[in-house]
C-alpha cells in the first residue's frame, strides 16, 4: 500500500492565470464570480472547496487554457517515466486489491500512459479526478502484450466471458504468466472494445475480425501494478481537477470514437471472412 496525499495545485494555477491574463485578483474575482477574500485565502493556504475549484478550472478551460494536458507534457519532460490514474471518488491510498475482480487483468492498480486516457475512464463522474505518478520498472518482472489474440483471450478470461474455454491449457498458460508478473503492460480495452471481444467469445465473429476492429481503439497502453513490490515503485505527483466543460468535451470525443469502432467492425466483417473462431482456436 502507498499513501496518496497530493492535492490540486490551485494556488499555482491561479498564479498562472493572473500572470498570463495580466490581471489582478480583483479582476479574476469579477470574471470567475469568486470573492476576492476567497481568492486571497486560496493563495495563502493553497486549498479550495470543490465549488470554487469548479469556477477556477471551468474559467481556465473555457478560455482555452488546457492546464491539465500541458502539465502532462511538462512533468514528462521533468520525470520522463510518468503514468496517470483516473479516480471516480478520489484517492487516499493505493493497494493492489482495490480494483474489481473482473478488470482486464485481475486485481491490481491500473494506470495509463496519458492524461486523456485516465480522463476518459472517469469523465462521466462529477466528483472524479486524475492523478499522476512517477514510476520505475527496475527489478520488476513485466509481462507485455500487443493487440493480439493472447491479449484478447486474457481480457476475456478475467472479465469472465470464456465459459467452457476458461480451463483450456492455452488460457492456463496465459493466466500463469500474468499472475507471475509484478507489472502487466497491455493495450487498454474499454467497455466499447469489450463489446467486440464478447462477440468473439460468443462465436459471432472470428478472431481476425475482432482484432482488426479493436485496432481502431487508439487508447494506448495500460500499466497494471499487481504486487507490493511494484507499488513501491510508484510516487504520487499531482491531483488534477476535472471541470465540467472538460469532462463534457471528453464525453463527446468518446462518442465519436465509438462510431469509428462500429464502422471498423462492419468493414472488418466484410474483409476478414476466413479467420478462425474461438472453438477452432481453443479446441
Amino acid at each position: 500500500m502507498i499513501r496518496v496525499d497530493c492535492e490540486y495545485n490551485i494556488k499555482e494555477d491561479i498564479g498562472f492565470l493572473l500572470e498570463t491574463e495580466k490581471i489582478n485578483s480583483i479582476e479574476l474575482s469579477e470574471r470567475t464570480k469568486i470573492s476576492r477574500t476567497t481568492l486571497d485565502v486560496i493563495q495563502k493556504k493553497g486549498k479550495a472547496r470543490d465549488d470554487v475549484c469548479e469556477k477556477i478550472y471551468s474559467y481556465a478551460y473555457e478560455n482555452k487554457y488546457r492546464i491539465n494536458s500541458v502539465k502532462e507534457e511538462l512533468i514528462k519532460e521533468k520525470y520522463r517515466d510518468v503514468l496517470f490514474h483516473g479516480s471516480k471518488d478520489g484517492l487516499t491510498e493505493v493497494t493492489i486489491t482495490g480494483s474489481r475482480d473482473n478488470c482486464d487483468f485481475g486485481k491490481g492498480f491500473y494506470l495509463g500512459e496519458t492524461y486523456n486516457q485516465a480522463l476518459s475512464f472517469v469523465c462521466e463522474k462529477e466528483k472524479s479526478s486524475v492523478y499522476s505518478f512517477k514510476y520505475s520498472l527496475s527489478d520488476l518482472k513485466v509481462k507485455r502484450f500487443d493487440c493480439n489474440l493472447e491479449w484478447m483471450l486474457a481480457i476475456c478470461y478475467y472479465r469472465g466471458t470464456l465459459g467452457e474455454f476458461s480451463m483450456n491449457s492455452m488460457i492456463g498458460q496465459i493466466v500463469a504468466d500474468i499472475e507471475a508478473a509484478d507489472v502487466v503492460i497491455a493495450p487498454i480495452a474499454d467497455n466499447k472494445m469489450f463489446y467486440v471481444m464478447a462477440q468473439f467469445t460468443e462465436g459471432e465473429i472470428n478472431a481476425d475480425v475482432a482484432l482488426h476492429s479493436l485496432s481502431a481503439s487508439k487508447l494506448g497502453l495500460q500499466f497494471i501494478f499487481k504486487t507490493e513490490k511494484a507499488l513501491d515503485k510508484l510516487v504520487p505527483i499531482e491531483k488534477y481537477y476535472l471541470s465540467t466543460p472538460e469532462r463534457e468535451d471528453c464525453r463527446e470525443a468518446l462518442i465519436e470514437r465509438s462510431y469509428e469502432i462500429d464502422t471498423k467492425l462492419k468493414l472488418a466483417k466484410r474483409e476478414f471472412k476466413t479467420g478462425l473462431y474461438i472453438e477452432e482456436i481453443l479446441k
